[in-house]
């Protein structure tokens, strides 16, 4: 058995007795140079893919990455190397960066690279550890968004420094280890998505076509809805519903925050997300009210209100005419579809790219949607209920299972990193 020694320090614990720590400016210097003569590309720092091109960045994530201006000189930015570490912005949330390319980053980022002989590997789990990343942001009690974490005081931190060929079989070990980890995670979230489609087509076929196979179906002159059942109608939603907008006037009330999970209450103690100075020009919602972000229809979400409560005046609330004449749960999986299926977005206007593509009024209340007698509303509404239980029971399962093998990974970065464990002999 391996003896260990107290190394002094509360987020490391104990260490082999064969290693050290040191203060990580013995072992890094920050690079300030300017531009690449290897590469003039522009690189993005990113918590899950480490600092990768821009055009990979979209290419992995589907999103587009800030740009910069067609005037800017790459020249004036920041140096990086490959195997150079970042310190971004989004640090304090997920660690520091890692770099694999040659290129540039935005002058916001500090740049940092090995002055002695090192398995830089070991240092990018290192940097990537829990309990490392809560060091760091013990330097500030007001770190938030956009603020750094200081270089300087980065370098006076003692990190662990086990002998180099050690840090080599880490590296090794984690990397094989985590490999597997992570292509377990991926096949699950393949999973997910392939799920999520299969609800998104039972529901859109079940609120255009019905549920009897043997009805008789007729052409619609909407794009969106090209048959229904031939004793459906397709109405406009301004004869179905009506926008209402009642300004609290007070604070006091539960907050009401859209989520792609539904309407959730905001824990404003917290801190987190956007919190406003006053929540007195905000609007009721009440049970069986609609409430829909028709800002970001690429993000946004819709969903009827179970609760009392006021929501942000931006967000459109509406409600049925007349709830009597019309299964609010079935309105509910239709304006749902005209999200999942991107109807909606179709019809909207703005900047896309910076996450502001709205759905006009007008465009809303013209739409035309399905509506089917009001007992087969029912009949659809009841079915879909037990359909997505049992289809977000498996969605919930995937997900717990990706939080299980996430939290591994973790435990295992720590345990190694930090000389808990020792890397068993192959």
């Amino acid at each position: 058995m391996r003896k260990m020694k107290n190394s002094g320090i509360s987020w490391i614990g104990k260490i082999p007795e064969e290693w050290n720590v040191i203060k990580a400016k013995y072992i890094f210097l920050q690079r300030n140079e300017r531009g690449n003569k290897k590469s003039l590309v522009l690189l993005s720092p990113t918590q899950k893919y480490g600092v990768i091109p821009q055009n990979l960045y979209e290419q992995k994530t589907g999103m587009s990455a800030v740009k910069l201006n067609e005037k800017t000189n790459l020249t004036l930015l920041k140096t990086i190397h490959k195997g150079d570490f970042c310190i971004s912005l989004r640090s304090f949330q997920g660690g520091f960066e890692y770099s694999e390319y040659e290129g540039v980053v935005s002058p916001a980022y500090q740049v940092f690279f090995s002055i002695i002989n090192i398995e830089n590997r070991f240092y990018k789990y290192l940097f990537k550890d829990d309990s490392f990343i809560y060091k760091m942001n013990s330097y500030t009690m007001s770190l938030r968004d956009g603020k750094n974490i200081a270089f300087s005081d980065f370098g006076n931190t003692k990190i662990p420094f086990p002998p180099l060929l050690k840090q080599q079989k880490i590296a090794d070990f984690l990397d094989y280890k985590c490999s597997k980890i992570d292509a377990l995670i991926e096949n699950l979230k393949a999973r997910i998505e392939k799920t999520k489609e299969y609800k998104k087509a039972v529901i859109t076929e079940a609120v255009t076509k019905g549920l009897n196979n043997d009805i008789k179906l007729k052409e619609t002159d909407s794009q969106f809805w090209h048959e229904i059942p031939e004793y459906w109608q397709i109405v406009d939603i301004k004869y179905l519903f009506e926008i209402v907008k009642r300004i609290a006037g007070k604070e006091g009330y539960d907050i009401l925050s859209v989520t792609q999970k539904g309407l959730k209450v905001k824990d404003i103690s917290s801190n987190e997300g956007q919190i406003a100075a006053n929540y007195s020009g905000y609007q009721f919602v009440y049970p069986t009210d609609f409430v829909m972000n028709h800002m970001d229809l690429l993000t946004g979400w819709v969903d009827c209100s179970t609760m009392f409560g006021v929501t942000s005046p931006d967000y459109r609330v509406f409600r049925l005419r007349n709830k009597k004449a019309y299964n609010i749960r079935y309105y509910t999986y239709i304006m749902q579809c005209c999200y999942s299926n991107r109807y909606f977005y179709s019809l909207g206007q703005g900047v896309s790219n910076l996450g502001r593509w709205r759905l006009q009024t007008p465009s809303f209340m013209n739409f035309q949607i399905p509506v089917p007698p009001l007992e087969e509303q029912k009949q659809i509404a009841e079915y879909l209920d037990s359909k997505c239980v049992d289809i977000d029971i498996l969605l919930q399962n995937y997900e717990n299972q990706i939080t299980t093998l996430e939290e591994y990974k973790k435990s295992l970065i720590y345990e190694y990193v930090t000389g808990k464990k020792e890397v068993p002999e192959i």
